[in-house]
């Protein structure tokens, strides 16, 4: 037996022992690379549709619901504020909701599928800060006799109506965005589902 057959065997088993664990190294390495193209559980849920329960919110309640990071405000208008919503019309930039910021499938004055349950994207159109809830009628700061509750935007004074309308000389250029949602059931809504494609 030749020295040589010795090495030669050695060798081709070195070779495809090396060759072996180069392939796992090569899997090893391409798998995690290749599974961080897809996007992440929690970057999946950010932009998944939201269920919520209306029939927590009281009349004359607003919360909020986060839906792709954003805040939602769900909010239950009493027969009264869907009332006042008529009397603000000549005070409003888009009084018709003529600029396309909600679904078509919404009513355009009271911006909602059904008029007491109201639902917006809680960012002002000026530059993207939180308004604030102020439901309360005659509000000395916010224009006393002409506000009939709405929502203030503290980081340069935009206002808005109980409907997300915007307010006429404010910096603000157009309503609150409304969201697409449905209806699953009587008191379930389903944020980020269109009514159209539910």
């Amino acid at each position: 037996m030749s020295s040589d057959g010795v090495n030669t065997g050695r060798r081709r088993f070195l070779t495809a022992a090396t060759s072996a664990v180069g392939a796992a190294g090569v899997v090893g390495i391409a798998v995690p690379f290749l599974g961080s193209w897809n996007p992440s559980a929690r970057a999946k849920a950010a932009g998944a549709p939201v269920k919520f329960d209306i029939s927590r919110v009281e009349p004359g309640q607003m919360v909020v619901v986060e839906w792709r990071g954003k805040p939602v405000y769900v909010m239950h208008r009493t027969p009264q504020q869907i009332d006042d919503l008529a009397k603000l019309d000549g005070e409003l930039k888009d009084p018709d909701s003529a600029i396309s910021t909600q679904p078509a499938y919404v009513d355009m004055k009271s911006r909602a599928i059904r008029p007491e349950i109201l639902v917006m994207v809680g960012l002002c159109t000026h530059l993207g800060c939180t308004p604030k809830f102020r439901p309360e009628v005659g509000a000395v700061d916010l224009g006393g006799d002409s506000w009939l509750g709405g929502f203030f935007c503290p980081c340069h004074g935009s206002k808005f109506d109980l409907a997300g309308r915007v307010y006429a000389g404010v910096p603000a250029s157009t309503n609150l965005v409304i969201p697409p949602y449905t209806y699953e059931s009587e008191n379930v809504i389903i944020i980020g589902v269109d009514e159209e494609a539910a």
